[in-house]
């Protein structure tokens, strides 16, 4: 049906209460939307709120007639807010006659949004705004307080506020978009192909701007991305029901880990909202073998508690096929979603009678300051008839860790030269051996193995594994002799 008014904005009259010489926050929100909505949209919008400070049965009548002819309704939840008899019927009104006039949803988007500025319990919000997606203007400091984002312009200008003002300005443009008439239906979320749903996972606090940027680069792409709500942490039952339902109507997860074990839903006494999204993601990549589970997690991360040391081990040790685990900056992760949303046109596989199909090819790692001490290593591989790829440890990272992932897509075997590189690079490059099947590697490797070299160190001599099958130990100049095993397994062919 067409609406007369595009927004409504309800809020709490003492949260619009000017600051010294500054305009009210809730003031302030409404000309900032009128006019990004209006670039946005390129049309003036109607956008109207009630600036009467007395409330009376009449006025909500006549709030109530005209929120019926209203297409979108933005609630300020603060304190104040939850505990106004007024607010909550303003609420209960437009979620009421929303239903008589095209449903609380319209094509793929609500028609209601939950914007907080003063954070307060879940269980004191309206019933109509429970598991809305929320855009919060405020986030928790190292104590646990809330601090809310600034308003201001110019050289100080918060920058958290301004990202959270264009995700609700987007937000909001997408849903009256949905609304208005086009030349084609627009396509229910649930008919959309699976490669244009991504499911990305709820994160702890310290990664959500990475998530919000990486969500609204999504949207504007084209993706839709679930979930679409806040998800239901107060029912360990329904939050595991709805994020099972959420991941099987897409083609690919994303898992933010972050610096802490993350909150546990009420009911579930061991498995926080970080661990149990990817648990479920990884059993989807069981019964889906199209469906890829991106995990990243920063370089270096350290465990925060037992739960939190044991997550991070059970993600770089025990991948399932379909599963990825990237430990590189966060711009790799999003050229990595993009791949998987985006493959390449499958080319011809090159004819098995083809000569450079008969070359073995050997992977050598290491890093960039041993690059004079692998040499007689390259030089003899090559003489013994192998074709000897190098790692790359200089320029752009994107393109980096593009070329390592590809060589251990595709070589036939791996040696990691381990020198002056410490023992936590050694074990991400051994993480990455691991990983390489999850990345789409379907043959075994004819030879996996660990050259020990200078500098002598104790934990060099004490140096065991069972992620390679064979570990060669050399701390003296280059001997041919030190690699027979590794050029035995490769002649045998494994």
């Amino acid at each position: 049906m067409p609406f007369t008014d595009d927004i409504f904005i309800s809020y709490a009259h003492i949260d619009d209460r000017p600051l010294d010489d500054v305009k009210g926050w809730v003031s302030t929100l409404h000309e900032r939307l009128n006019d990004r909505l209006a670039m946005l949209l390129g049309s003036e919008l109607n956008i109207w709120w009630d600036q009467r400070e007395q409330a009376n049965q009449y006025l909500i009548g006549m709030i109530g007639e005209r929120v019926s002819n209203t297409l979108l309704m933005v609630s300020i939840v603060t304190p104040r807010y939850v505990n106004s008899d007024w607010c909550r019927a303003e609420v209960r009104e437009f979620c009421e006659r929303a239903d008589q006039t095209g449903g609380i949803v319209i094509g793929n988007q609500p028609r209601v949004f939950k914007v907080i500025k003063t954070p307060v319990h879940a269980e004191h919000e309206p019933g109509e705004l429970n598991g809305l997606l929320s855009y919060d203007f405020f986030e928790l400091d190292e104590n646990g307080n809330p601090r809310e984002f600034r308003q201001e312009v110019g050289a100080n200008k918060d920058l958290k506020y301004w990202a959270r003002f264009e995700d609700l300005a987007q937000g909001i443009k997408r849903a009256i978009e949905s609304a208005r008439p086009k030349e084609e239906e627009q396509t229910p979320a649930d008919n959309l192909p699976l490669s244009k749903k991504v499911y990305l996972a709820q994160a702890t606090v310290d990664l959500r701007d990475e998530r919000d940027r990486i969500k609204r680069e999504l949207l504007q792409r084209g993706f839709y991305v679930l979930p679409d709500r806040d998800l239901p942490i107060d029912s360990a039952v329904d939050f595991e029901a709805v994020v099972r339902e959420e991941i099987k109507r897409c083609v690919l997860s994303v898992h933010l880990i972050g610096a802490s074990y993350g909150s546990i839903p009420d009911g579930e006494e061991e498995r926080s909202i970080v661990r149990w999204q990817s648990e479920i993601a990884a059993e989807q990549t069981q019964t889906d073998p199209k469906f890829v589970r991106l995990i990243w997690m920063p370089a270096g991360l350290e465990a925060k508690g037992a739960r939190h040391a044991k997550l991070l081990e059970d993600l770089r040790t025990n991948l399932t096929t379909g599963s990825e685990l990237l430990e590189t900056p966060i711009e790799d992760l999003k050229s990595r979603i993009l791949e998987k949303l985006n493959p390449p046109a499958t080319s011809p596989q090159p004819n098995s009678s083809n000569g450079d199909n008969k070359l073995t090819r050997v992977y050598l790692i290491y890093d960039n300051r041993d690059g004079d001490e692998v040499k007689p290593i390259d030089d003899y591989l090559f003489d013994q008839g192998f074709e000897v790829i190098r790692s790359i440890n200089e320029g752009e990272q994107t393109l980096i860790s593009q070329y390592h992932r590809e060589n251990l897509l595709e070589c036939d075997a791996t040696l990691i030269f381990y020198g002056n590189g410490n023992e936590l690079w050694l074990r991400s490059k051994l993480w990455d051996l691991q990983k390489a099947p999850g990345w789409g590697r379907a043959r075994p490797m004819k030879a996996k193995a660990v050259y020990v070299s200078a500098p002598l160190t104790t934990s060099k001599q004490s140096f065991r594994t069972r992620e390679v099958p064979l570990v060669m130990q050399n701390f003296g100049g280059f001997s041919p002799n030190a690699l027979q095993p590794f050029v035995q397994a490769l002649k045998n062919g494994g």
